[in-house]
């Protein structure tokens, strides 16, 4: 595949920049101004939301990567390269987390509770540490296995030469040699999906199934990881599309690839339906009022069950009966109305979630939740234009004998 630098400048820098940095401030002043009104618990609750969902997209997008990679897939590699693009988002995602702090009194209902014994694992000290622990390694192994995929670009590009010179004298021991480093590249693969398995079930735990204390579910782990499978692939998904058809990027991706990456979209919604499913079956047949307390409250409840039927339908219902058709996957514009209706109904699931931790029986309009949303996908957004701004010649230019 010919790859040359792609004058990418212009559109990251001067125009999708400028809408990326509007979304940003937007979200920033309606977030201290819910501060200042009085409205902290909404703002803070609100952060936590939109942070766990965009979060999960980047983790998610990535694994794709990362598990083509492995499988060595090579209708995948065009598409992998737009995935890599999202690790860029890692670092806002470790600072977004930081701040969450500030707001602790607000998004741990749990705080001042009688937890029966759980207080040694609920306790904010510890509960940040281990967290902050787990999504360092996380992060740590996806940006490594990011550098093995860069490594060549790194020591070449006189924006990083620097970093190169810092190198230098390992690379004297050592002569880079391309093999060995798609070993290494390999082997830091495995252990992002490794991470990625543990660190989010850690993250649904501690951050989502912990707002009610007294409930588990020990599926709640792997219900977490691959709902960030699902809406990571979809925002994959969105992006590949985007820029297939804007006129002035050249980029373009195969029909088939397109197909492909529909049928792994299409098989994680069944996967998501499948755990939501085993989840609910297990409870509702044991019939312990410690555990289908949360269930009838979420799911047959008004007004949290309404809204519980409407994810059902856009998340699952929608997707399958649409996406058994062979044409929708390989049409790039209706998976992206696909993919962002997917999106959308999981950010409303995560609000379902914790809402009635947060708000009781009472269900709030989500306004305060999706005005601060366009502030997180402008982090999103600016994440992934400043990686291609930096490697240009990631982007995917297929060739006319590839298409």
């Amino acid at each position: 595949m010919a790859i040359r630098p792609l004058p990418i400048a212009k559109y990251s820098t001067l125009t999708l920049n400028q809408k990326w940095f509007v979304l940003m401030g937007i979200s920033a002043v309606f977030f201290m101004l819910m501060i200042v009104s009085g409205h902290a618990e909404r703002a803070w609750q609100a952060y936590l939301i939109n942070f766990l969902f965009f979060s999960a997209i980047a983790q998610g997008a990535l694994l794709f990567s990362t598990l083509m990679h492995t499988v060595k897939a090579q209708w995948s590699r065009p598409i992998a390269r737009i995935a890599d693009a999202f690790a860029a988002f890692f670092p806002l995602s470790m600072i977004l987390f930081f701040f969450l702090f500030f707001g602790y009194s607000h998004v741990f209902p749990w705080l001042g509770e009688d937890l029966h014994g759980k207080e040694i694992w609920l306790n904010l000290p510890f509960l940040f540490f281990r967290d902050m622990i787990g999504m360092g390694i996380l992060y740590g192994c996806g940006m490594a296995y990011l550098y093995y995929r860069l490594y060549f670009r790194l020591k070449t590009r006189p924006s990083t030469q620097a970093l190169a010179s810092l190198l230098q004298a390992h690379w004297r021991r050592h002569p880079p040699d391309e093999d060995a480093f798609n070993r290494r590249q390999t082997r830091w693969a495995i252990l992002y999906m490794l991470a990625f398995a543990l660190v989010l079930s850690l993250l649904g735990y501690d951050l989502v199934m912990a707002a009610d204390p007294h409930w588990f579910s020990t599926l709640f782990g792997a219900y977490s990881f691959v709902k960030a499978i699902y809406i990571g692939f979809g925002a994959l998904i969105m992006v590949c599309a985007a820029m297939h058809l804007h006129p002035d990027l050249p980029v373009a991706f195969q029909e088939n690839q397109f197909h492909d990456l529909g049928k792994l979209f299409f098989a994680f919604c069944l996967v998501w339906a499948d755990f939501f499913y085993a989840q609910f079956v297990v409870i509702w047949y044991g019939n312990i009022p410690e555990e289908t307390v949360y269930i009838i409250e979420r799911t047959m409840r008004w007004p949290w069950g309404g809204l519980a039927w409407l994810i059902f339908i856009i998340c699952f219902i929608g997707p399958f009966l649409i996406l058994i058709n062979r044409d929708i996957k390989t049409r790039p514009k209706a998976m992206i109305a696909i993919c962002g209706a997917v999106l959308a109904g999981i950010w409303l699931e995560h609000y379902l979630l914790l809402g009635p931790a947060f708000h009781g029986h009472h269900m709030p309009f989500f306004w305060a939740e999706a005005m601060l949303a366009p502030g997180f996908l402008g982090l999103l957004g600016w994440a992934i234009c400043g990686y291609f701004y930096q490697f240009p010649e990631r982007l995917p230019l297929i060739s006319g004998k590839e298409r």
